[in-house]
């Protein structure tokens, strides 16, 4: 191979690139580096991570067993409810556990944390397709910029979740769409189909991004016209089809073919408490930053400018509201939960910026110093989760000690989290707490096992359950540091 003739051929190509075309990759690779910079400063992997990465760790050796059903841990699943509760995890959207089971299944263990920030800097390519398909190159710059600095993306694509995972098949959902249904390109007409089934079954509340396309097509049409396009049939069949074998494993397990859909429902509304409507409104600051701000200024614009009557405009009207009155009215709110519309706020606010002419890009250039401002402060919080949860990592990593009895079962109350680290079978301590069941549990179903029990001040504050420990059982392990401290017990 010529390496020295492709370093040449890629050297040309450069120069013939535009100035956009320029910055977009080099935008690109700083997104990608900041979030990898964030990834290494995040070791400890939360509850939901692990989760993702135990279900891929268990799909890896039978891809057709979605369950915790001789799995040795759980999700805090709910054992009351015969159909929707334990071991069944269709709650739990399967198209990245899936991913995940893939790089498990091909010895790739270490690239499975690039997955997110993978995934994340492409959805910042996809804003700038998107934006420049829809107006033009320097507002699809101007928004792929946001993306890349708004707090919130920043910190979720280091995270194994959802949440930007989703918006990268939700951001090939709109380009094929408005490829498909307004350039009348008939491959995007049917791929705007899959996309928005993939997208669904990255995360289940995409359910709320699919009335967005009908209520386009009512208000470009004024009618339903939009009904007698064949292609449009054939996305729709294209959907249902590429949800077929989550149809079938909902059918199998639960006894209907949308039980996944509704077990992640039921499941919303019994985990995290119940936060008030206004939570976003409240966080939108942390959220997002300036962006909020200029977002809130761009409205108004397109308000007095009736810009709102431009199709690309209220496509991305419609997609904000919707979602967000939708989210809004979930009983359990995270932050993470918004980020399906962050996309569509960097746009409007791309959009805006390039209409301020002469003084768009020194006002653009502001905006990325209040982002990057932002992001130090973001820093700074998780260098201290860091250090705040250094006695639960340093107990995780005395269970993985090759001296602790490789049959042995971990009593936790971070269920997903422990078996993660430590490949360790774990059972959950008895809620509401009490020391006598906690015995009657072990003696009764594990009296042949060797069992430590993990007390973990990061997500369990109770004295009580501490004192009895102290009290009752050999401790093992003990780390202290500040507020923070961990310890172990062995049950004899």
């Amino acid at each position: 191979m010529d390496f020295s003739r492709i370093g040449q051929q890629i050297k040309m190509y450069w120069f013939e690139m535009g100035k956009t075309d320029k910055l977009i990759i080099l935008v690109l690779i700083f997104s990608f580096l900041i979030r990898i910079v964030f990834l290494f400063y995040s070791p400890l992997r939360g509850w939901d991570e692990t989760v993702y990465l135990n279900l891929g760790h268990d799909l890896s050796k039978n891809p057709f067993m979605y369950s915790l059903l001789n799995s040795g841990w759980n999700d805090f699943i709910s054992s009351s409810d015969v159909i929707y509760g334990w071991p069944n995890i269709g709650f739990r959207a399967p198209l990245l556990p899936y991913i995940i089971s893939i790089f498990y299944a091909l010895n790739l263990n270490l690239l499975i944390q690039i997955i997110i920030p993978f995934f994340s800097t492409l959805s910042i390519f996809l804003v700038y397709i998107l934006g420049k398909k829809l107006f033009n190159k320097q507002i699809g710059m101007y928004s792929a910029v946001f993306l890349a600095l708004i707090p919130i993306h920043v910190l979720y694509s280091e995270k194994i979740l959802t949440d930007n995972f989703v918006v990268f098949f939700i951001l090939l959902t709109f380009i094929s769409f408005w490829r498909g249904y307004e350039k009348e390109n008939k491959k995007h007409k049917i791929l705007f189909g899959l996309f928005l089934a993939l997208s669904l079954l990255a995360r289940y509340t995409t359910l709320w991004i699919i009335p967005v396309f009908p209520l386009y097509f009512l208000i470009r049409d004024k009618s339903l016209r939009f009904l007698k396009d064949k292609y449009l049939w054939y996305a729709i069949g294209i959907f249902f089809l590429t949800l077929v074998p989550w149809f079938i494993y909902s059918f199998i397990y639960y006894g209907n073919p949308l039980g996944g859909f509704i077990h992640g429902f039921k499941a919303a509304g019994y985990w995290g408490g119940v936060q008030s409507w206004n939570f976003f409104f409240v966080n939108s600051w942390r959220i997002f930053s300036v962006i909020g701000v200029l977002f809130i200024i761009s409205l108004f614009y397109i308000l007095l400018k009736k810009e709102f009557l431009k199709r690309e405009i209220y496509l991305f009207l419609i997609w904000i509201v919707f979602f967000s009155v939708m989210v809004m009215t979930m009983p359990h709110k995270e932050d993470r939960f918004i980020m399906p519309i962050i996309p569509a706020v960097c746009l409007i606010s791309g959009f805006f910026v390039d209409k301020l002419k002469k003084y768009k890009n020194f006002i653009f250039g502001l905006i990325c110093i209040f982002l990057i401002i932002s992001l130090g402060g973001m820093f700074k919080v998780e260098y201290r989760n860091l250090k705040a949860n250094s006695c639960f990592i340093d107990g995780n990593k005395f269970l993985t000690n090759n001296s602790i009895e490789k049959i042995s079962l971990i009593v936790t109350n971070q269920l997903p989290i422990v078996y993660y680290y430590t490949q360790k079978e774990v059972h959950l301590y008895p809620d509401p707490w009490n020391l006598e069941v906690l015995r009657n549990i072990i003696n009764s179903s594990y009296k042949d096992r060797k069992v430590y029990i993990f007390f973990a001040n990061y997500d369990m504050k109770d004295s009580k359950i501490k004192k009895d420990l102290n009290d009752n059982f050999n401790k093992v392990f003990e780390c202290v540091r500040g507020w923070d401290n961990s310890a172990i017990y062995r049950y004899e």
